[in-house]
């Protein structure tokens, strides 16, 4: 079918384009993530698999996301149907992509709590989706508490923070994806 089988996720090749698109060498990247150039050329070679949290070190010094170069990890295909029960039971926060592969848009869910204390800036437009539970978004200065059901738009650009106020909360963010440059079209 057009399932993918259980296969581990190797994203080496993505690091690499991404900080080859940035025009960075290794030794940047390991200054800017605090990891050693032999360690990210294994993971770039897929001799290593980061761990969560060096993952997220290499995509802050990359300018993106973890969730990001997940996403890019995976060969592209025109049609993947990515399945619920693939995801593990959450007795922690968790992020699940819902888009494999190197697209023009990405989807992610975030299910549970989430690091409030971490501030994002995309670069291209998100949309945000409480499907269950509420969340609490720290915007341009602003406090907006979403619901289930509640959406909510941010330019490319606008840094903010979140974070889960009812346990289990599962919030969807669709947006386009890091590699795009988005067409700023700001005329109103």
């Amino acid at each position: 079918m057009g399932d993918h089988k259980e296969q581990p996720l190797r994203v080496g090749a993505a690091v690499r384009r991404r900080r080859r698109a940035l025009e960075l060498t290794l030794a940047v990247v390991a200054e800017r993530s605090g990891l050693s150039v032999p360690f990210l050329s294994q993971v770039e070679n897929d001799r290593a698999r980061p761990s969560r949290s060096s993952l997220e070190k290499v995509a802050d010094a990359l300018r993106t996301t973890a969730v990001e170069l997940l996403a890019a990890a995976d060969p592209a295909c025109s049609v993947d149907v990515v399945r619920a029960e693939e995801a593990e039971p959450v007795p922690q926060p968790q992020v699940r992509s819902l888009v494999r592969g190197h697209h023009q848009m990405h989807a992610s869910e975030f299910t549970g709590d989430h690091d409030a204390g971490r501030e994002f800036q995309h670069r291209n437009d998100q949309l945000m989706y409480v499907a269950d539970g509420a969340v609490e978004i720290e915007a341009e200065g602003r406090a907006y508490r979403l619901g289930r059901g509640d959406t909510l738009y941010l330019t490319g650009g606008v840094r903010h923070r979140w974070r889960a106020t009812v346990p289990e909360t599962r919030v969807l963010v669709v947006a386009v994806a890091e590699h795009i440059e988005a067409v700023q079209d700001r005329h109103r």
